[in-house]
């Protein structure tokens, strides 16, 4: 059910706009494509950025001098980038729809459980103070530095913790990111922290029934986060949007040609 869902918010991406985003705020392009990388088309290759490699997906049908799709994929807290490739198989939509893909993995805290420093809830728990955002800012420049990406079109998928991080890079680093999904993650509880130079479209996924990240709200190690309500509004207020929600209910139905998530 979880990979079906990350597929899910992949397939939206490409659906998603900012409300009240104003026109031609995207980084403006470049005018020659980057030098030939070392991961040609097809290939997948770890690059190297400090003491933290990361591993990114380059597809086949990958062209320098055509401007790609770039989709970063942040792990949940103890998990790492190959377990969450393993449930999202996100390197096939890759090859199928034609966008880079990269696998960050977070830092390890003195158990050897993997994690990202996204907010105070979430999940630096043993305080290393490592710079995540920076970190993650600093993969953006070094992919776009050797590949062609499209600036209009670089999405964050994080899950769990990696949703939490989602939501940081959104509030740090708007003028580069196009759109964020967060599966079961949540945003600052403090909303001075978050003060991004353009709107950034979000997609939230939570389950009702999830003990983890509850829908709610609460707290992890005394530190509290936001409800899945109070986060939607955080954003619908920064991004320009109406009070007043939109809701709609499309019917899911499965085929042999067409497999989904059959209708509750």
């Amino acid at each position: 059910m979880t990979g079906r869902i990350g597929l899910l918010a992949l397939l939206l991406l490409p659906c998603l706009s900012a409300c009240g985003s104003p026109s031609g705020t995207n980084p403006p392009a470049t005018t020659n494509p980057p030098a030939t990388p070392s991961g040609g088309p097809g290939s997948t290759v770890t690059i190297s950025l400090g003491d933290r490699p990361f591993t990114l997906h380059v597809p086949r049908q990958y062209d320098r001098g055509t401007k790609m799709p770039l989709v970063v994929l942040l792990h949940g807290y103890t998990a790492s980038a190959a377990v969450a490739e393993g449930y999202f198989k996100l390197t096939s939509e890759s090859e199928r729809r034609g966008f880079l893909y990269a696998m960050p993995d977070g830092t390890q805290n003195p158990k050897g459980e993997r994690f990202w420093n996204a907010t105070e809830a979430c999940c630096d728990f043993y305080h290393a103070g490592v710079d995540d955002s920076g970190y993650l800012h600093r993969l953006l420049t070094m992919v776009k530095s050797s590949y062609s990406v499209d600036p209009s079109r670089v999405y964050f998928i994080g899950h769990s913790n990696g949703g939490f991080m989602a939501y940081r890079m959104a509030c740090e680093h708007a003028t580069e990111i196009t759109a964020i999904v967060s599966l079961a993650g949540a945003a600052t509880n403090d909303p001075e922290r978050c003060t991004p130079g353009r709107p950034v479209s979000v997609l939230q996924i939570h389950g009702t029934a999830d003990r983890t990240i509850l829908l709610q709200g609460g707290t992890n190690d005394g530190q509290p986060y936001p409800s899945v309500a109070a986060t939607l509004a955080l954003w619908r207020h920064i991004n320009g949007c109406s009070d007043r929600p939109t809701t709609t209910a499309r019917r899911w139905i499965s085929n042999p040609t067409c497999p989904g998530p059959r209708p509750r």
